[in-house]
């Protein structure tokens, strides 16, 4: 290893977006602070109508609210920037729904002292067998032309499971608002030449609902897809 886990650990904070996730999004911080300490454990609450703000508060976290919903691209530039203006180097971006396993945050931190990599993206698709098929499939499909523009392979480009380099985040200037924000930040990162890499995680599903639309978001990455085609 280049440098100790214990020297990653101690410059990286997590970002939660979190939209309508009261029911899960207390135990999700609890189990991550075993990992990184609540005081570096950042909630984007994007608006929501329920009790998501003070469960965030109530766990500990640092708190930031959208009045109104803005995508999850938003809250993730807002949580980014706020790890950054705390001093954190990286963040570790996780979903507040309990699909992410925040056990595996050392996962992240052991690849990041390995590799020194600008961005690493969690990989599902070891592991299949709980995702359901039109998954699999969108994921394939978008993992591919999400590497063919970036120039290397990333095999689950769809995760939002994530350790992202917070400089390189506000220096990419994602443009994108939504969901399609995940990918316009590793085709940006891979033609500029910064380094990506993957780890492998589990598949979580327990029925959630998905907050992806399965047109208007196809939409909105069809066109980041286009938009890319000229950076």
């Amino acid at each position: 290893m280049t440098e100790t886990i214990e020297s990653v650990k101690a410059r990286t904070g997590i970002v939660i977006p979190a939209f309508n996730a009261a029911a899960h999004l207390g135990s999700v911080i609890e189990r991550a602070s075993q990992f990184i300490p609540v005081s570096r454990i950042i909630v984007v609450d994007d608006g929501s109508s329920d009790a998501t703000e003070r469960a965030a508060r109530e766990s500990g976290a640092v708190v930031l609210r959208h009045l109104q919903n803005q995508g999850k691209g938003a809250a993730l530039e807002t949580g980014i920037a706020e790890a950054a203006r705390m001093g954190m180097e990286f963040a570790i971006t996780m979903d507040a729904d309990g699909q992410h396993s925040p056990d595996e945050i050392p996962r992240f931190l052991a690849k990041e002292a390995e590799t020194a990599a600008d961005i690493i993206v969690g990989d599902r698709m070891a592991d299949r067998k709980d995702m359901p098929g039109d998954r699999i499939f969108a994921n394939r499909v978008t993992s591919w032309f999400v590497s063919c523009r970036a120039r290397v392979h990333i095999p689950d480009s769809q995760n939002g499971y994530r350790l992202i380099r917070a400089s390189l985040y506000r220096e990419l200037r994602v443009k994108a608002k939504r969901y399609a924000a995940e990918s316009e930040l590793l085709i940006k990162a891979g033609r500029r030449g910064a380094r990506i890499d993957s780890v492998r995680v589990a598949t979580i599903y327990a029925g959630e609902k998905s907050s992806v639309h399965p047109v208007i978001d196809t939409l909105r990455f069809l066109r980041m897809a286009l938009r890319s085609l000229f950076w």
